[in-house]
């Protein structure tokens, strides 16, 4: 794509310092797009949000400007009569929602809540932008503080805890700071919730929802076997944020174990009401088990669970420690294995929600496959354009060469820059997007040699640079170059542009991608450039947006299909070096 990697980096590099480009950008004379699109975004944007409502997230924004009546309000909001104490919401939690600029339930807040309420499994698979993250909080403070209300709360109930977790440290926090911003009318916060992630140790007062990533969870709980014991007991509902990536890749195995070490406390659970005097002594057997469980077997034993003896369970009998192979434990993992296997049936004690903008079901390895595996009786909650472009996104496409793309890279910025000025002091946000941190860092060179001062967002920055980089953008707007890091989970109310400076690779990352403008109900534009390596996969998006079908369907995740566009991208390379 753009810069085709280090070679084509270094090239850019000698054009941002070459007078060809500063003539390019001086005499660059961009007027606004007449579409509708862009003029129902720039209404969205005239009125900048407050700063409670940028704490809550997009939702927020949205219902603190202004939405012009059409295609964004018909394909966010629900319908004018459902309201959040329509769903079953508590008065308490919905002043707090209306408090926050959160009038009205989206669409698929409007689905999803009820689901989770119920108590069943739930996964929500909806387009980024939709409300999501509310869909799945405002159920799960609900119900905790109802049960907080009631006074005849039991010791069970007191120890309660809801657990959510994330990919990344920044999605931790941000989930923390939008169940946060939900106070009463004192203005404290409605439950506790916090992070154990990064830096941020366990927390010395209990709180009601832990948000966490899988690596720092297990860390603190793996060490210590009554801990252990003690933690799954509380946690009575376990959200999977952002679960097409939590499920696959390097965050699986982490994943895969959690969740068997939570369903097997429940067969536990559920074992000490048959018979009480038995549960210690499955407690102890196992969990000494499942301490040395080996990683990679969990998730081979999972993923293809229901394959073999068994079916639909786990194991959790195999790869005990060889120095404590005795008669007794041989014995006893007999046993717990039968009745494993008569368990097959079980009383159910939690409630697991898994969350995604992406979720894939075709082959057997996709995260959407492996939920309908491992929760065959879970609700499905789908958005209207999950996996589809949105109405609300104007797509412009620009084919590009080694001669033309830093022009266009240029013009495309200014385009934004046009909008500014047609704000009454309002801040444009555009983000650009490049596959890998050389580009972004030749990317903002030339716009910097350009005149556009950019903040750079990817993983060469710390922790602490890059929440920075965030708040800046959000309260100050300009352009935000970036990786695909900055293309999951993260939550900036208003962006009007997105500009793929490089094309995408994957179905996901395009998703992802230009999910970062027309969020909330509001328009954005979306600027994909690609080059001649690209035309197949571009066509087949194209198609899909034609069609108006999947977009998955153009991305397919047989090796097949990704190796033809390597092969594709690597010839390209070998004749521009």
């Amino acid at each position: 794509m753009l810069l085709y990697r280090s070679a084509s980096a270094l090239y850019l590099e000698r054009l941002a310092s070459s007078s060809k480009l500063l003539f390019s950008f001086k005499n660059s004379n961009l007027l606004v797009p007449s579409s509708c699109s862009i003029r129902i975004g720039l209404v969205c944007l005239r009125k900048p949000c407050s700063k409670q409502s940028r704490a809550v997230g997009t939702v927020a924004a949205s219902a603190a400007t202004p939405v012009a009546d059409g295609i964004g309000r018909d394909t966010f909001y629900a319908a004018e009569g459902i309201s959040w104490t329509s769903l079953g919401v508590s008065d308490n939690v919905s002043r707090a929602l209306v408090s926050a600029g959160i009038q009205r339930p989206s669409l698929i807040q409007a689905a999803c809540v009820p689901s989770i309420m119920s108590g069943n499994d739930v996964v929500i698979a909806a387009e980024t932008g939709s409300g999501k993250t509310h869909g799945y909080l405002v159920p799960l403070i609900n119900k905790i503080c109802n049960e907080q209300r009631d006074g005849d709360q039991d010791l069970a109930s007191i120890n309660k805890l809801s657990l959510v977790l994330c990919p990344n440290v920044m999605l931790c926090e941000q989930v923390v700071q939008m169940a946060n911003t939900l106070c009463d009318e004192h203005g404290k916060s409605l439950l506790r919730v916090t992070a154990v992630c990064g830096r941020q140790g366990w927390p010395v007062y209990k709180p009601d929802i832990i948000v966490s990533t899988p690596a720092a969870l297990l860390n603190y709980i793996e060490p210590n076997r009554s801990r252990r014991m003690k933690f799954l007991c509380a946690v009575k509902h376990v959200v999977f944020d952002e679960a097409d990536m939590l499920l696959v890749g390097s965050f699986q195995n982490k994943v895969i174990r959690l969740i068997n070490l939570l369903r097997f406390e429940e067969k536990l659970l559920s074992r000490s009401k048959e018979s009480p005097e038995r549960l210690m002594e499955l407690e102890a057997d196992a969990s000494s088990q499942l301490t040395l469980q080996d990683e990679s077997d969990i998730e081979t034993e999972t993923i293809s669970e229901g394959e073999g003896e068994g079916e639909g369970e786990e194991s959790y009998d195999e790869d005990v420690d060889s120095n404590n192979i005795q008669e007794k434990t041989e014995y006893s993992s007999r046993r717990v294995k039968d009745w494993r296997r008569a368990q097959k049936s079980y009383e159910r004690s939690k409630q697991y929600i898994f969350v995604a903008a992406t979720l894939p079901v075709n082959g057997k390895k996709t995260a959407g496959a492996v939920l309908r595996k491992m929760f065959p009786d879970a609700s499905w909650v789908s958005g209207k354009y999950l996996h589809c472009h949105s109405p609300r996104l104007e797509q412009r496409w620009v084919e590009v060469t080694v001669d033309n793309q830093v022009d266009e890279l240029i013009k495309a910025v200014n385009q934004s820059k046009s909008q500014l000025r047609n704000i009454d002091g309002g801040a444009i946000r555009t983000m650009v997007f490049a596959n890998t941190v050389e580009t972004v860092e030749a990317v903002a060179n030339i716009l910097s040699v350009a005149g556009t001062e950019c903040f750079r967002y990817h993983k060469d920055r710390s922790l602490e640079e890059r929440s920075k980089i965030l708040a800046d953008f959000r309260e100050n707007g300009g352009v935000l170059v970036c990786t695909d890091a900055a293309a999951r989970g993260v939550d900036i109310p208003n962006v009007a542009h997105v500009i793929q400076a490089d094309f995408a690779t994957s179905a996901v990352d395009f998703l992802h991608r230009i999910g970062r403008t027309g969020r909330a109900g509001q328009c954005g534009l979306v600027t994909s450039m690609y080059t001649k390596a690209n035309r197949d996969l571009v066509a087949a998006v194209r198609r899909a947006e034609n069609l108006s079908q999947p977009v998955e369907a153009a991305f397919s995740r047989k090796r097949s299909f990704r190796n033809k566009l390597k092969k594709q991208g690597s010839a390209k390379e070998s004749v521009l070096s």
